[in-house]
């Protein structure tokens, strides 16, 4: 932590952050070794599956590392509906996709609880 933000105190939003990440990263994962299942499985065109499936891994990797910006979170979630429109190249990406999402949404307002808890927490400390 630099200096100015261990004066103002602990940064709670870390925890948000560093959750969503990990299912942004996972996702990330996931998605791009779709790719092959949708070329071969599919018979979805090889650079159709390389553009959506690949673009959409890179963007859950952009977006995990861009999350120290508020509005990166709204990019989040319209990456979930992307993983979910996959399901119209191979029906199996709805459920995929909707298990992400899941994990996606579990993993923001679990964050968000805990940001607030530990906010109530050192407010009721008080300073010192």
């Amino acid at each position: 932590m630099s200096p100015a933000s261990e004066a103002s105190g602990p940064d709670h939003s870390a925890t948000l952050r560093r959750m969503c990440a990990a299912m942004l990263m996972l996702q990330a994962i996931i998605v791009a070794l779709s790719v092959p299942v949708l070329i071969s499985v599919a018979d979805v065109d090889t650079s159709t599956a390389l553009l959506c499936g690949l673009g959409i891994a890179v963007l859950c990797l952009l977006v995990a590392g861009l999350l120290r910006r508020p509005w990166a979170y709204w990019l989040g979630h319209l990456l979930q509906a992307a993983t979910i429109a996959l399901g119209v190249f191979t029906p199996s990406m709805y459920f995929v996709g909707g298990l992400f999402a899941m994990l996606w949404f579990t993993a923001y307002l679990l964050g968000r609880r805990i940001e607030d808890d530990r906010n109530r927490w050192d407010a009721e400390a008080g300073p010192g």
